[in-house]
């Protein structure tokens, strides 16, 4: 398995957390995005839209961070904990995915980007977004383990690592002591691995 991405985006550290969490082996291919390495020919060839991450699995190619979490473990995960198999579990655990998709990226993520490397987002915009999903998700884990079930999904997975990072963007985590339970939760994970931090935002020395 060789997977390219970029060790500073909160959307490949998903896709080398679930490979770290499945006990997969891989290799990593650090891909020079302030380079332009993701419009070269080569990458263009892996992912037309020119983003990270991409994972190669004997011969299957495959792009977006959420999309990979649900191959490696339908693929690899017979039991079934990370993506539960019926009807109910998995629409449980894709509502979550649109989260990471949509409240997630645009906030605690687009905030992290206009921090960390200078994007052109609104920033308040992002950190109140951040806010408002923090409140709500603060709520939710208050009688909750994990998100879907009293085990870790990929909907954990998907949510953890621009959450874990939103100070960085300057969203405060303390406030939000449910949520940080639930980070805990995910980093005492066999095989979990962080991602390297920034200082940047709540951060910044």
């Amino acid at each position: 398995m060789l997977l390219h991405g970029f060790d500073k985006s909160g959307h490949s550290h998903r896709a080398e957390l679930m490979l770290r969490l499945l006990d997969l082996p891989f290799d990593f291919h650090q891909v020079d995005l302030a380079g332009g390495e993701q419009r070269s020919e080569a990458f263009l060839t892996l992912n037309p839209f020119a983003t990270v991450p991409v994972i190669e699995d004997d011969g299957f190619v495959l792009a977006d961070s959420c999309a990979i979490l649900v191959y490696l473990a339908t693929k690899y995960d017979p039991d079934g904990s990370w993506l539960p198999r019926d009807a109910e579990g998995a629409a449980r655990v894709q509502r979550w995915l649109s989260v990471a998709q949509g409240p997630v990226f645009n906030g605690p993520c687009r905030a992290r980007l206009v921090t960390v490397f200078g994007a052109d987002f609104d920033h308040a915009l992002a950190r109140a977004t951040a806010e408002k999903l923090f409140a709500t998700l603060d709520s939710v884990l208050a009688d909750k383990t994990f998100l879907v079930n009293e085990r870790p999904t990929i909907a954990d997975v998907a949510l953890y690592s621009y959450i874990a990072h939103a100070p960085e963007g300057g969203v405060a985590l303390d406030p939000h002591r449910h949520i940080v339970a639930w980070l805990k939760r995910i980093e005492g994970l066999p095989g979990f691995k962080p991602m390297p931090a920034t200082k940047a935002g709540l951060l910044a020395a």
